[in-house]
């Protein structure tokens, strides 16, 4: 089995920071991409950050400048600073792994996993 557990958020001021983290534990091989989602009340999930298992990070338009991801291969963790935050940034924020498992008889599972999601609120 595999779990991810975020932690990091909260409320913030617009123009405020926070940093949210996501930890792999489990039967873990290998990890491929991670990543963060957020969504909002009424909205569908959306991407806000991707890296690579080689450290190549994508994000969209909305958070490009303001958002940085990044990961520790070693502890199988992934973070994700958020800078310069604005009320429309307010979400519910769930990280996920595309993670490997090897059996005993050497077949590999691969699968998405997500975490439970963290809320970030953005106000005044």
């Amino acid at each position: 089995q595999v779990q991810l557990a975020e932690s990091g958020g909260g409320l913030v001021q617009p123009g405020g920071s926070l940093r949210l983290s996501c930890a792999a534990s489990g039967s873990i091989f290998s990890i491929l991409t991670m990543g963060w989602y957020r969504q909002a009340p009424g909205k569908e999930r959306e991407l806000v950050a991707a890296v690579t298992s080689g450290g190549i990070p994508n994000y969209p338009d909305s958070v490009k400048g303001r958002f940085t991801i990044s990961r520790d291969n070693g502890r199988n963790t992934v973070y994700l600073q958020m800078n310069s935050l604005k009320p429309e940034d307010t979400a519910v924020y769930y990280c996920n792994s595309d993670i490997v498992t090897r059996y005993s008889n050497g077949s590999d599972y691969h699968k998405r996993y997500w975490g439970q999601g963290t809320q970030v609120t953005v106000s005044s």
